[in-house]
């Protein structure tokens, strides 16, 4: 579980709806059906015309890893892993590593090993590789897009739905106290445009977009594991250039296990 996007969620919720009771507001004023179905339903619908069907179908397990996915490459683990395959494909030579390719859970990493093994033409391997990585890539930009038009159009929608709220109190101007109460219910569905865009599509898009760029870093690191095993390099320097794709602090870590042991 991502926890900076449950804690920052719930914070945020927190922040708003406690701040308009503190207010002196009543939260329950904030629950209307209609000004609901008019923003969430109606920014999702204009979504869905702007975006191809395979990416509104994928766009919920997608956002799930906002909450849920964590990275999908330990870019550290892959480091070691590569050093150990470096110093196993030196003096047993690329053939033994068959044996480990089925312990590899990573995809992406096992099909290139798999390509490495079976005599791959160097700059070939990449070439795959890198399309492979540029694939990942656009998928997953298609689904920021999506997200982004929602948080862009959902403020709009909620105007929208402000405005046929009026509509409906204009038609009842001869009821003066029905007046302020369906001016603030009309106003609500504003609320839940403005809402929904700046605490959950926009925020979520640009984490997403984030772990997007994180795994991209990542994948980057197996491409050159990759190359440096098939040129034939020393295992220490293959560690030493891995290992300028990690963070110092994860260098460090990884520093102080080799002097304790």
């Amino acid at each position: 579980m991502d926890l900076a996007t449950v804690i920052g969620v719930t914070l945020a919720f927190v922040g708003i709806i406690g701040g308009n009771i503190v207010e002196g507001g009543n939260p329950g004023t904030l629950v209307n059906i209609p000004g609901f179905m008019i923003v969430i339903l109606g920014s999702f619908g204009a979504m869905m015309v702007s975006q191809p069907l395979s990416v509104v179908v994928g766009l919920p397990k997608f956002i799930l890893k906002a909450f849920f996915g964590g990275s999908a490459h330990d870019s550290a683990g892959t480091v070691d892993l590569f050093v150990h395959m470096a110093d196993k494909a030196r003096r047993e030579g690329l053939l033994a590593l068959e044996a480990d390719v089925e312990s590899i859970h990573d995809p992406f990493t096992r099909k290139g090993v798999q390509l490495m093994i079976d005599g791959t033409d160097p700059e070939l391997l990449r070439e795959i590789m890198e399309i492979e990585a540029e694939a990942m890539k656009h998928r997953h930009e298609a689904n920021f897009a999506a997200l982004e038009f929602v948080g862009g159009i959902a403020p709009t929608i909620g105007v929208l739905g402000a405005v046929m709220g009026l509509m409906s109190v204009m038609r009842h101007l001869d009821q003066p106290a029905e007046i302020g109460p369906g001016i603030a219910t009309a106003f609500v569905a504003t609320f839940y445009g403005v809402f929904t865009a700046n605490v959950l599509w926009l925020p979520l898009g640009n984490k997403l977009k984030t772990k997007s760029k994180h795994e991209q870093h990542a994948l980057n690191v197996v491409v050159e594991g990759l190359m440096s095993i098939q040129s034939g390099e020393n295992p220490r320097i293959v560690r030493e250039k891995l290992e300028g794709f990690l963070e110092p602090k994860a260098r460090q870590k990884k520093d102080d296990l080799k002097e304790a042991a």
